[in-house]
């Protein structure tokens, strides 16, 4: 990796965490804000120039989850859906603000929640089951008390154990973060450690790890924050030690080199990061974000986690549109973007969650093609 480019804005500084209880702005109010006064025409991708690399394209495989996929299991509103395969060969998808009855804001609020794929493979994933069984009981304790949630950020599988980060306040408020662990395929969860929110300036919020196949993991982090401008940071842990957090090695620039150990710097451009998702993937690394503005979801696929990312392409795979004008990869109101398990860089597949209403609130499966790599 070069030095930083000398456009990277500072750091932001340290401070104290927000509290816990009190409002903030909807993800629907940001999602809206991201996509407010974009014109009809110009939402898909412009043609490619003579000689560009191939354009990307993309398709809707199906709903995930919605009143005739996942009403049975008393989760017919919810979102995020990070898919991670199981030891036992099952998909495990971990959403987020649950509901219940006619719509979001109904009953019995819970988050997470996990629903259950019996069949892993991209092609043929299809709810057909949920912790909990009948009723897609909430994976950890939380009462929502003032408005707090605790929204999964990622869900990883190593070796023969799961684990699942998650984000704990008013949403986009994080107080704290903390992470568990399942050895039973995500049915019963034990917690393992917590951060404080306002660790690293509030960029160590939203965690997502990459399972390399060197005894790491590695950890790209920002801010849990639409309306906030973050860095992205890179920290290792032993894929051993994932629970302690003395373990985490960060990745920094110093007296004119990057190296572990220094204090974490920015590894790419401070901006507005919606969902992020850092896999490995095909003996390389793909990392996917919500972008706000434009909203669309874009990925960056490089060679090591150490790679330069002021200069990896940005290849957009899901474009914004209104509703009734979806269609190929275009999406009203997307966001997360999470690769699913047994992907390839030649059929990418990723869940892809949307909310303008309080009955278009779902998970859904969309398949890329075309990306370069």
């Amino acid at each position: 990796m070069q030095p930083p480019s000398p456009r990277r804005p500072v750091r932001r500084g340290t401070g104290s965490a927000p509290s816990p209880t009190g409002t903030g702005p909807s993800r629907r109010t940001l999602l809206r804000t991201a996509a407010g006064g974009l014109p009809l025409a110009g939402l898909g991708l412009a043609a490619p120039r003579a000689g560009a690399a191939p354009r990307i394209t993309g398709t809707k495989v199906r709903d995930l989850t919605g009143p005739a996929q996942t009403g049975r299991f008393a989760a017919p509103w919810t979102d995020l859906g990070i898919p991670a395969r199981c030891p036992d060969g099952s998909m495990l998808l971990v959403c987020g603000d649950t509901f219940d009855g006619g719509g979001v804001g109904g009953p019995d609020w819970r988050s997470p929640v996990g629903l259950r794929s019996s069949d892993a493979a991209p092609e043929a994933l299809l709810v057909d089951g949920a912790v909990g069984g009948s009723r897609a009981v909430g994976l950890v304790p939380e009462g929502h008390t003032g408005g707090t949630t605790a929204l999964p950020s990622d869900v990883f599988t190593v070796g023969t154990t799961m684990y699942m980060h998650l984000m704990r306040g008013v949403i986009h408020r994080t107080h704290h973060t903390d992470f568990w662990r399942s050895d039973d395929n995500g049915a019963t969860w034990h917690y393992l450690c917590q951060w404080p929110g306002d660790l690293h300036g509030g960029q160590f919020q939203q965690k997502t790890y990459a399972v390399a196949d060197d005894g790491w993991c590695y950890v790209l982090s920002t801010a849990f924050n639409r309306e906030t401008t973050s860095g992205l940071l890179l920290h290792r842990v032993p894929q051993h030690a994932l629970g302690d957090p003395a373990a985490y090695q960060p990745w920094g620039y110093a007296g004119g080199r990057w190296a572990w150990g220094n204090p974490p710097t920015s590894v790419t451009r401070a901006r507005r990061w919606g969902e992020i998702c850092f896999r490995a993937m095909g003996g390389r690394y793909v990392l996917s974000w919500l972008n706000m503005s434009p909203l669309d979801i874009r990925a960056q696929i490089f060679a090591l986690p150490t790679s330069n990312l002021f200069t990896a392409p940005e290849q957009t795979m899901i474009v914004p549109t209104v509703p009734g004008r979806e269609t190929g990869n275009a999406v009203a109101s997307p966001y997360g973007g999470f690769v699913v398990p047994g992907s390839t860089f030649d059929d990418l597949h990723l869940t892809v969650s949307q909310w303008y209403g309080d009955q278009d609130y779902r998970v859904m499966q969309y398949r890329v093609n075309g990306l370069t790599v």
